[in-house]
């Protein structure tokens, strides 16, 4: 069995020897540098470039410009984003290429000899500008009379020529009936902030012509096949022409699923071929760089009302969000359909009203983050349930268990769940590691600050529960697939000894396997997991077989290293590779050689009228307790316990899964807790860890468990059900339900830092104290 083995990561030795390549390490001979030139203007249309002085600079080879880009657009989901500012649009659907709509969009690529040359070349450009209004924020684009910041007609907008130019709806059952009869109604306004995603290691890439004529780009991304076809389009390029190879990935967390230098670099290696100069060119991004010029977690504001029945039942939901895009849509219209899906919650909804729009801003786009829309839909759903059990009476967990989705239920879109719904289990498993019912501990003593003795006079304590769920693989109607192909040798193919354990139909066993696959191991340990499950699949040992990865000159697509769908997706994929090389092995083939692509069922879009659709074929499910103590003298909290319940499917290497849990809750408790990005008129203000706090070893929750469910997602490979992303989806909701619990107050708005909290308490306090005050006074000073 090669599967539920805990066996040591392929890149563990590598990885901390420092043997390693990851893209900023690659220097080859005669390698130039390449800085990126922001425009530094969150709305300003470019008039001129003067760059001479630049190209007259000591080192200088050569100045990239929007003049030499063949077609001037790209973008994830839809093209929005010029690739250089400059130009004019060629169409009534093209974005004008000559506005600069976010302080990072791109100007120029100045190539020079050492990087020292470029930075100081690029000083030395001269644009024009005509200033535009700054549309900073979502009360910015939603006022009367706001600029419209994509005027053209892109038909993949619900409502294109409006900043709001993507809108959702869902309509099931009566929900203005519905909660007119509920006994129970609670509602909040709830804020979400940016994320920024702090991976180790920031952008770099290094891009050439290779030896058949490719343009080649080695970077660090998500989905090799998608920057490839970005990358082609943009040059105006077959696809065979372009060669994406991934070096080791130091984290992504969906931060490095959309374009950053993959294009430009690309670009810059395709005019020194013009140029007669064959040489490589690199570019690193700084930290600074590197969070200013990428996208972010989407902030967002939603209001939601729900009702029940005083015993719990839930009755109706009515929702209505917006999600700042911000300049350029990257994924938002994917994820605002997750957080339109998740804002009702893991719930069997028989009434709902909800509205959902993505906005256009001048501030960073909102794009993919670990959980993709699902943590903020999260955050509003468990809120509004925690609210319902403190109205009702009820325990926080018996609330849910009375609503909970089932094997069998209508979703949310009014189609039946898919099949494996583990909800129930989960929750059950959850509070019974958190040993929920039993009383809370006292106050463990807290030093807000280090100069403080520790003390717990003023320390409260609470627990908190959340719930969740979120989509495995790709949504809404876009094409799922993966590929994968094993190719399988004998002694005589160079392949090792002769298994004799192993016989198919009385030949010589297969002894060795080599797997070529795209998928991207962003840290998270997929090519382990996916030599594990190729092992399974084809009965060999783990230590013979031998994997190429990432590179799209030797493996068809495996999709995104994204949505917690490479080990489900690619895992199905490896099952019919190894079906199909072994019955080339029984044809006589040898080597043998076997490839599949494995295609789930399909989903739909949602459907603008929010009549019925499908928009998931599978999905995972979590559960989270918290327990905490908040200092309501400073506001500054500590987590002490975390228990983490997670539903697998089946596990493929538990340590691996351990880390996804604990990674997950340590990244969730920045979000929730300490990491405030600061973005004033669509400027990101501090873009340096001094500034932008995510957690320390000291700032982490003090234990967390992980709680590892195995029940088979039917269609899932073995049984394996995807869970990277799930762990972070509950946390934020379960911490604010355990600092209600400690105070009495609830949050709408996070993250919070001890100000936030401080300020939040003493505002409690007025109220209650106005209350009460109102409660005194005589009926003839009442007015």
């Amino acid at each position: 069995m090669s599967l539920g083995r805990s066996m040591p990561r392929l890149d563990a030795v590598g990885k901390t020897t420092g043997a390693t390549d990851y893209a900023g390490d690659l220097a080859p001979p005669g390698v130039l540098a390449a800085k990126v030139v922001f425009t530094g203007q969150p709305h300003a249309r470019l008039v001129g470039l003067d760059v001479a002085a630049c190209e007259a600079a000591p080192g200088v080879v050569t100045v990239v410009t929007a003049a030499d880009v063949p077609v001037n657009e790209y973008g994830l989901t839809m093209f929005d984003q010029p690739v250089l500012i400059g130009g004019s649009a060629t169409s009534d659907r093209q974005v004008p290429p000559d506005v600069s709509r976010w302080e990072a969009d791109h100007l120029a690529v100045v190539v020079a000899e050492t990087e020292r040359q470029a930075e100081t070349a690029a000083l030395l450009l001269e644009p024009t500008w005509e200033q535009l209004p700054v549309v900073a924020d979502l009360d910015a684009a939603l006022a009367d009379g706001a600029p419209v910041l994509h005027p053209e007609d892109n038909p993949a907008c619900t409502d294109p020529g409006s900043n709001a130019y993507h809108h959702y709806v869902i309509r099931k059952g009566d929900a203005a009936a519905a909660m007119a009869e509920a006994d129970v109604v609670v509602e909040g306004t709830y804020h979400l902030p940016h994320q920024e995603h702090a991976y180790l290691q920031p952008e770099a890439a290094l891009a050439y012509i290779d030896h058949e004529g490719r343009v080649t780009v080695e970077t660090a991304g998500q989905w090799i096949h998608e920057d490839q076809e970005q990358v082609a389009h943009a040059l105006d390029l077959p696809l065979d022409r372009v060669r994406i190879v991934y070096r080791a990935v130091g984290g992504a967390f969906g931060g490095k699923e959309d374009m950053s230098l993959q294009i430009v670099l690309a670009l810059a290696a395709s005019k020194l071929q013009d140029l007669g100069i064959d040489r490589p060119v690199r570019c690193r991004w700084s930290r600074e760089e590197s969070i200013i010029g990428h996208h972010k977690r989407h902030r967002g504001r939603v209001t939601a009302r729900w009702g029940a029945t005083a015993d719990g039942r839930l009755l109706a939901v009515e929702a209505t969000g917006h999600l700042d895009a911000g300049a350029y849509n990257y994924t938002s219209n994917k994820v605002l359909g997750n957080l339109h899906l998740t804002v009702a919650g893991p719930y069997d909804v028989p009434n709902a009203t909800i509205d959902s729009w993505a906005v256009y801003t001048n501030a960073v786009p909102g794009g993919a983050f670990r959980g993709f829309g699902g943590p903020q839909g999260c955050f509003v759903s468990e809120s509004q349930m925690n609210k319902l059990a403190d109205a009702c009476g009820l325990d926080p967990v018996e609330i849910r268990r009375r609503n909970l989705l089932t094997d069998g239920a209508t979703g949310i879109t009014g189609t039946t769940m898919p099949a494996g719904v583990s909800l129930p289990p989960v929750v059950d498993a959850c509070a019974e590691a958190a040993r929920w019912t039993d009383p809370i501990g006292p106050p463990r003593p807290l030093a807000a600050f280090a100069s403080l003795p520790a003390s717990t006079e003023t320390v409260k304590r609470g627990r908190g529960f959340a719930c969740g769920y979120k989509n495995v693989g790709f949504s809404f109607g876009f094409p799922e697939r993966s590929e994968a192909r094993i190719v399988l040798s004998g002694p005589r193919d160079g392949g090792g000894d002769a298994d004799p354990s192993r016989d198919l139909d009385g030949e010589d066993s297969p002894v060795s396997a080599e797997l070529y696959l795209a998928g991207a191991d962003v840290g998270q340990g997929a090519h382990t997991a996916f030599v594990q499950l190729a092992a399974e699949a084809t009965g060999l040992d783990p230590a013979h077989i031998t994997g190429h990865f990432s590179d799209t000159a030797s493996s068809g697509d495996s999709g995104s290293a994204s949505a917690s769908r490479l080990s489900f997706m690619t895992g199905n994929a490896i099952l019919g590779a190894a079906e199909e090389a072994e019955k080339a092995w029984r044809d006589g083939a040898r080597p043998a050689e076997g490839f599949f692509r494995y295609v789930p069922p399909p989903t739909e879009p949602l459907h603008p009228d929010g009549l019925p659709t499908t928009p998931n074929f599978a999905y995972g499910y979590v559960a989270e307790a918290v327990d905490l103590s908040v200092d309501v003298a400073t506001g500054h909290i500590v987590v002490h316990d975390v228990v983490c319940a997670v539903d697998v499917g089946r596990a493929i290497n538990p340590v691996l899964i351990e880390g996804q849990v604990e990674g997950a809750v340590v990244q969730a408790h920045g979000y929730v807790l300490s990491e405030n990005l600061v973005v004033s008129d669509a400027r990101t203000l501090n873009p340096r860890f001094s500034g932008y706090l995510i957690p320390g070893i000291g700032d982490i929750p003090e234990r967390v468990r992980t709680v590892c469910l195995e029940i088979p997602d039917p269609l899932g490979p073995f049984g394996v059900r995807g869970m990277a992303e799930m762990p972070f989806i509950p946390y934020a909701p379960a911490v604010t339900a355990a600092l209600f619990d400690a105070t009495g107050v609830w949050f709408h708005r996070f993250p919070l830092t001890p100000d936030r909290v401080l300020a939040g308490l003493r505002a409690a306090e007025t109220r209650r104290a106005g209350e009460v005050l109102q409660r005194r006074r005589p009926a003839n000073e009442l007015g």
